[in-house]
């Protein structure tokens, strides 16, 4: 039937386009029986392949296919418990342009009670930004799944359906901290006022992610009336969220005063009663003026309650710091650049008394009012703690001697014994670099389980994404190695979809000799700062 109407509708456009239309028609026919002759094949097929990468080849051999039975085959996938094959079963849904197609999504979506085929049909057409998908997603806004209701939001937000912006509001206040962020930020992406009570109510937010947004709100979201409740706040919050803080109040006011609650508290209020929100070509010319004068793009933050930690050269206001240090087989190695180490006072010049010995120090420097953790990993990943803990004398204490005790796992020197047979002794094995276990396991996700909800693939609720960790430190000096995912470009998009509702901060250090492109897309995919300490 679909090959029919095909041939019908070229042979029409035949009497325009003679040759061309002739050489169409001759190749419809095939093209068509190849289509379903693929079809068939999948339906004979794909239940017998039991190999992980066979059955996703099998799904994306229906990529781009314009049949409407497509949906019908594809749908059911989503709910496979292998996340790479439902990655290529969204990955196909993507593809799907033609209206009929888009069509039979969106009658699933109005039928089906499944979340993971909600959620993945969801995440399909936010995608592909299909045309008519904002008015399937607005349906979903009272979903009783809250991953199904943020990824509704989520998809309004891609498709710029600015016109859907009463709907969303109010899942600014909505009883998931997800649901809650996601609506402040698509509210921002529309300009809305509409985000700005919203906002304002979720300024005192206990989970730090949604405080996060509504200050990321106000921001693009300009109005005089967020102006004292963020002054207010500036008393009360404290650690990474600081500098988000004052840089909201700085965009809205023009004014200059930092993290300094008292110096806020004092401008408000003296200007309370007569005030008139500046432009905003007015702040461009304030904050201009400001660069100029002081050289800084930002301002020295100085707050009572939030002290300064640095790491190799990155600054952090953060109360909440994870360390992640690589100890695989070739931290053992001396750096090259000797001369760039060596002021340092190390024992020797090998990566991992370097790492070590700086990781020391900045843990005798970290304020008391900062919690933090270390991670160490190799093939497999060492917490030194299950949590965070604070940073006092005897924790302090504690953390540098384990740090003494850390070697590097399987390094040359254990070559001798690999070569002699000795593989075992040698440890080679786990000296390996497990770089997605590390990152995972710094997110509080244990990247062992095979249910990998938060990643790309499952389409099933994050549900532990309220992590105590905001920022995190971390070093390597190589290439991933082992791990569930090996390749730098998947470890990027599972790290990256993992930390979209945890917010962490990840900050990345890279010491050696490995293409270093990899690590500093880390760090920008999720808001850190990348710093190459040279080979």
């Amino acid at each position: 039937m679909v090959a029919g109407l095909a041939a019908s509708h070229t042979i029409m456009k035949l009497r325009l386009l003679p040759l061309w239309g002739a050489l169409l028609l001759a190749l419809a026919g095939p093209l068509f029986a190849f289509d379903e002759e693929t079809v068939q094949n999948f339906k004979k097929y794909f239940k017998t392949y039991k190999e992980p990468a066979a059955r996703v080849e099998a799904v994306l051999a229906l990529e781009n296919l314009p049949e409407v039975a497509i949906v019908d085959l594809v749908v059911p996938i989503l709910k496979d418990a292998d996340p790479d094959v439902v990655r290529a079963a969204i990955r196909v849904l993507t593809t799907m342009k033609d209206p009929a197609q888009i069509a039979a999504l969106k009658a699933v979506l109005e039928k089906e009670k499944t979340e993971a085929i909600r959620v993945g049909i969801l995440r399909a057409l936010s995608e592909s930004k299909a045309d008519g998908a904002a008015a399937a997603a607005v349906q979903l806004l009272g979903d009783k799944s809250w991953e199904v209701r943020r990824r509704a939001l989520q998809l309004l937000m891609n498709a710029k359906a600015a016109d859907s912006a009463e709907k969303v509001a109010p899942l600014g206040l909505d009883t998931e901290p997800a649901v809650r962020a996601q609506a402040l930020d698509t509210l921002a992406s529309f300009k809305s006022d509409l985000v700005v009570p919203k906002a304002i109510a979720n300024l005192n937010d206990a989970v730090w992610q949604v405080r996060a947004s509504a200050f990321a709100a106000l921001k693009a979201v300009r109005h005089k009336d967020a102006v004292e409740p963020l002054v207010l706040r500036m008393q009360q919050e404290e650690g990474r969220l600081v500098p988000d803080l004052a840089e909201t109040l700085a965009n809205l006011t023009g004014q200059e005063h930092g993290s300094d609650p008292l110096k806020w508290k004092t401008w408000w209020d003296q200007n309370r009663a007569n005030y008139t929100l500046p432009t905003e070509e007015a702040i461009i010319y304030f904050r201009t003026r400001r660069e100029a004068a002081t050289g800084d793009k930002k301002p020295q933050w100085s707050h009572p309650r939030t002290a300064v930690t640095g790491y190799h050269g990155i600054e952090t206001t953060s109360r909440s710091i994870l360390f992640i240090i690589d100890v695989s087989g070739s931290m053992e190695a001396e750096v090259i650049e000797k001369e760039r180490f060596s002021d340092g006072k190390y024992p020797s010049m090998q990566r991992i008394d370097i790492v070590k010995t700086e990781l020391m120090r900045t843990i005798d420097r970290l304020d008391a009012n900062v919690n933090f953790n270390i991670l160490a990993f190799a093939t497999k990943v060492d917490p030194w703690k299950k949590d965070l803990v604070p940073s006092n004398i005897v924790n302090k204490s504690a953390a540098k001697d384990w740090i003494r005790g850390l070697e590097a796992i399987g390094g040359n020197s254990k070559e001798d014994l690999a070569s002699a047979g000795l593989v075992g002794s040698a440890n080679m094995e786990m000296g390996k670099t497990n770089t997605y276990g590390a990152l995972m396991a710094g997110l509080g996700i244990d990247a062992a389980k095979k249910d990998k909800g938060p990643a790309t693939g499952a389409a099933v609720p994050d549900k532990n994404y309220k992590v105590g960790v905001d920022t995190m430190f971390f070093l390597s000096d190589g290439r991933p190695t082992v791990g569930d995912y090996i390749d730098p470009e998947d470890i990027k998009r599972e790290v990256k979809a993992a930390n979209e509702l945890r917010k962490v901060v990840i900050h990345t250090i890279a010491i050696g000799e490995f293409q270093k492109e990899f690590m500093k897309r880390i760090a920008e995919d999720n808001g850190g700062v990348f710093v190459d300490l040279g080979r």
